[in-house]
């Protein structure tokens, strides 16, 4: 049995209105390209720079020479100013304390500094079409050689009229020297400051008539200790094993005049 006329309208009617939504959908441009602001094409991500901090050490402990390596991926252009940058507490913010050129994707760069437990990062500016960049901090301990009495002596004590003299900063910048005496069949001694340390590296020249013992202590521990015959020169190192109170201590073992022996202590510091 046949459609009637208007049932067959109808359904040719429908079959185009389905027909112009397919095309509709098939030609409209996609939700996710739109903007919020009225429909134009949203602009395309900027392209990122990635900034790592590869290596960081100490390779001078004299000096206090720090060396960082990192990696910038995409590589910049050649020669390229690159920063290595120390987080400040005080003011809360990085500082520049050294810088390099580049030449590929890997950095070197190399600054001196004071003993010290800081966070560091590589850092590289703006460079088209990449924004300014920086890596994760890192925080490293940068231990150097520095004189002892940078830091006041914490006590000083003894028997048979006990002299423990730090040499003035004018006559002695490193702040490393002092002079230990007492009188005959006596002791001398000081408590240093070694918070922070893991070594002490000791000069020690007799001036004395007779011989000497020189030793570091650590509480009752003794780190350490050397005999000196008259007017010869040594050297007493010992690890601190992290004693933050170190005393330098000099007892006259057989001399006509009493003890008198000069001091220069280096300790490796993170401080």
């Amino acid at each position: 049995m046949g459609l009637s006329p208007i049932t067959a309208v109808r359904s040719l009617a429908t079959l185009v209105v389905a027909a112009l939504a397919v095309s509709a959908c098939a030609t409209a441009p996609a939700a996710d390209a739109l903007s919020s602001s009225g429909g134009a094409p949203a602009a395309a991500a900027a392209p990122t720079r990635t900034v790592a901090l590869t290596g960081i050490r100490t390779t001078d402990y004299t000096r206090g020479t720090l060396q960082v390596t990192g990696r910038l991926t995409p590589a910049p252009a050649q020669g390229t100013r690159v920063a290595l940058q120390r987080w400040s507490p005080t003011l809360k913010r990085w500082e520049e304390v050294g810088h390099s050129r580049s030449n590929g994707v890997n950095v070197t760069l190399t600054t001196t500094q004071p003993g010290s437990i800081r966070s560091y990062r590589v850092a590289i500016g703006p460079q088209a079409p990449y924004a300014a960049a920086g890596s994760p901090g890192r925080t490293f301990q940068h231990f150097v050689w520095r004189g002892v009495f940078k830091r006041a002596v914490l006590a000083t004590g003894g028997k048979g009229h006990p002299e423990f003299t730090v040499v003035p900063p004018g006559e002695d910048p490193g702040r490393t020297g002092a002079e230990l005496l007492a009188d005959p069949k006596g002791q001398v001694w000081g408590d240093l400051d070694t918070t922070g340390c893991t070594w002490a590296k000791t000069w020690l020249g007799n001036l004395t008539d007779g011989t000497v013992r020189t030793s570091l202590l650590s509480g009752a521990k003794v780190l350490g200790s050397v005999d000196e015959k008259q007017e010869t020169e040594t050297w007493l190192n010992r690890r601190l094993l992290g004693s933050t109170r170190t005393r330098l201590q000099v007892t006259d073992l057989r001399s006509g005049y009493g003890p008198n022996v000069a001091a220069d202590v280096f300790v490796l510091c993170a401080n």
